[in-house]
């Protein structure tokens, strides 16, 4: 659920009430892919339930994504065609959110763009440094005692882990209803 942590703790309660309103939920199927390597997507996903596969070019595994994963979000930022793969495992369920409504609701709510975008910047950077340290970049005592440790959450995540869990809750509590 770390995804949802950076992304979901960034936006508020109206953004979330947004994106029950304008996503919808796909019921998968055990291995019914999501996203397909190397063909373009038009929408973002947050699994809501169950698990998601997610594959390199040569069929292997690479992460297992539990219930409010986002995925999709590079692919959403740059445009280009996935890198991996996204299937279900077993049963699971997406909130599907098409980029055509994000982007309409960027051009009318500067405030939910400026949220938004945040919450992917932070959550890519943080990706970034995982990466970058499995490469060996950034070795501890490379960069003094304030470096963070592998796993640890950012300082800016940590203020609002309570609430994103929380509007995670609370969106899956609106898509029950609505």
């Amino acid at each position: 659920m770390r995804k949802a942590l950076y992304i979901l703790g960034q936006l508020n309660d109206a953004d979330i009430q947004w994106l029950a309103d304008h996503g919808r939920t796909r019921q998968l199927r055990d291995g019914e892919v999501v996203i397909q390597e190397g063909r373009p997507i038009d929408a973002l996903f947050l699994n809501l339930e169950g698990a998601l596969a997610v594959t390199a070019g040569d069929g292997v595994e690479v992460a297992r994504l539990g219930a409010g994963e986002f995925v999709g979000e590079i692919s959403f930022v740059d445009s280009a065609p996935p890198s991996a793969t996204v299937k279900g495992v077993g049963q699971s369920a997406v909130l599907e959110i098409k980029r055509s409504a994000i982007q309409r609701k960027f051009a009318e709510d500067v405030g939910f763009s400026a949220r938004f975008h945040r919450a992917l910047a932070v959550f890519l950077a943080d990706r970034l440094r995982a990466a970058n340290r499995r490469l060996g970049y950034g070795k501890q005592g490379d960069l003094g005692s304030e470096q963070m440790l592998e796993g640890e959450l950012d300082m800016t995540v940590l203020d609002t882990v309570s609430q994103a869990g929380d509007r995670f809750n609370r969106l899956l509590g609106m898509l029950a209803t609505g």
